[in-house]
C-alpha cells in the first residue's frame, strides 16, 4: 500500500491542489476554479514552456544526465527567430514565419550537439558541460539581441502565438503534439528502451551493443530541440524575442521531471509524470496569484514540493528494496 501511495503521489497531490483551490474559490469568491475555461487555458499556458523544457530533460535525466543550458537555448532560439523574421519583414508573412521557425530551430539544435559531443566523446561531466553551454548560449543570445528585446510585426506569428483552434490556444495544441511524440518515442520505441538501459546501467548498455556515444548525442539534441520549440512559441506569444526568455524556467523544468517521479540518478521517469509535474507547478503558481498571495511564495511552495518529491522517491526505493529482500 505504501509503495502504491509513493508511486501515485503526484496524481494524488494534483487532485488535492485542485480541491484546495476549488474550495477556496467557491468560499471566498463564489466562483469555480477548476470548472472555469479561462483558468484552464491560463494554467495550460503557464505550464507549456516549462513542460517543453521538461520533456527534453526527461530523456536526459532518465539516461543519468542533466541539461542546465535549456533555459538560454530557449532564449537563443527566440531571439534568432525574431531577428530572422525582422529582417524578412518586406516579404510574405507566411514565408517569413516559415523561414524564421526553420532557422531558429536549427540554430537551437547546435548547443544540443555540442553538449552531446562534450558528454559522449570528450567525457566532460554533464553538469559541467551544460553549465558551460548555459553561459555560451546566454551570451550569444544577448549578443544576437543587442542586449534588448527584438520585436516582430507579423500577423501570422501573432496568430500562431495567440490564436485558438477549437477553443484551445495554438501554443497549447503544439505542446500537446510534442508531448504525444515524446511519449511515443520514450515508451514505444527501441530508442526509449535504450534510454532507460543507459540510465539503469551504463556498462550493461555498452555490453548489450547500444551505441552509447551516438545515443547520448541524440538525447542532448532532443533536449535542445524541445527548448528551441519553447523559444519559438515564446516569440509567437509575445511577438518579440528575448535572450532571457527561459532563464526562470530551468529549475521549473527539472522540478517538473523530479516531481513527476523521475530519479536524478537515472533509470526511471515517464513523459506523463513530467506532464503531471509541470501541471502541479503551474497550478501552484497560478493558484497563489488567483487567491491573492504574494508571488514570492510561489518559489517557497515549489521548493517544498521538490524536496518532498525527492524524499518520497528515496522512501519508495527503500520500501521496494525491503520488499525484494523479504521476498
Amino acid at each position: 500500500m505504501l509503495v502504491f501511495v509513493a508511486a501515485a503521489w503526484p496524481w494524488l497531490f494534483l487532485v488535492l491542489l485542485l480541491v484546495f483551490f476549488e474550495s477556496w474559490a467557491r468560499l471566498a469568491y463564489g466562483v469555480s476554479f477548476v470548472f472555469n475555461g479561462f483558468n484552464a487555458q491560463s494554467i495550460a499556458l503557464f505550464a507549456a514552456a516549462p513542460l517543453l523544457l521538461g520533456l527534453g530533460q526527461t530523456f536526459v535525466i532518465i539516461a543519468g544526465g542533466i541539461d542546465l543550458s535549456v533555459g538560454f537555448v530557449m532564449g537563443l532560439a527566440a531571439v534568432i527567430m525574431a531577428r530572422v523574421m525582422q529582417s524578412l519583414t518586406p516579404i510574405d508573412p507566411g514565408l517569413a514565419l516559415a523561414l524564421g521557425i526553420t532557422v531558429a530551430f536549427l540554430v537551437g539544435l547546435v548547443p544540443g550537439w555540442i553538449n552531446g559531443t562534450l558528454v559522449s566523446r570528450l567525457r566532460v561531466p554533464a553538469f559541467i558541460g551544460t553549465l558551460g553551454m548555459y553561459g555560451v548560449a546566454r551570451g550569444t543570445g544577448f549578443l544576437a539581441a543587442g542586449g534588448t528585446t527584438v520585436p516582430v510585426n507579423n500577423p501570422w506569428l501573432f496568430e500562431m502565438g495567440n490564436g485558438k483552434l477549437l477553443g484551445v490556444p495554438i501554443p497549447v495544441l503544439i505542446t500537446i503534439l510534442v508531448v504525444i511524440a515524446m511519449h511515443y518515442l520514450l515508451s514505444q520505441t527501441r530508442f526509449g528502451q535504450h534510454t532507460y538501459a543507459l540510465g539503469g546501467n551504463r556498462a550493461a548498455a555498452v555490453r548489450a551493443g547500444i551505441n552509447v556515444r551516438r545515443h547520448t548525442l541524440l538525447l542532448y539534441m532532443i533536449s535542445a530541440g524541445c527548448a528551441g520549440i519553447a523559444g519559438l512559441l515564446y516569440t509567437a506569444r509575445f511577438s518579440a524575442g528575448a535572450a532571457q526568455a527561459g532563464e526562470p524556467l530551468l529549475l521549473d523544468s527539472i522540478a517538473a521531471v523530479v516531481i513527476g517521479g523521475a530519479s536524478l540518478f537515472g533509470g526511471s521517469g515517464t513523459i506523463i509524470g513530467t506532464v503531471i509535474g509541470a501541471l502541479i507547478i503551474a497550478i501552484i503558481q497560478y493558484g497563489l496569484v488567483f487567491i491573492d498571495v504574494e508571488p514570492f511564495w510561489q518559489f517557497v511552495a515549489v521548493g517544498i514540493v521538490i524536496i518532498v518529491s525527492v524524499l518520497i522517491d528515496q522512501s519508495r526505493e527503500r520500501l521496494t528494496g525491503e520488499i525484494k529482500d523479504e521476498g
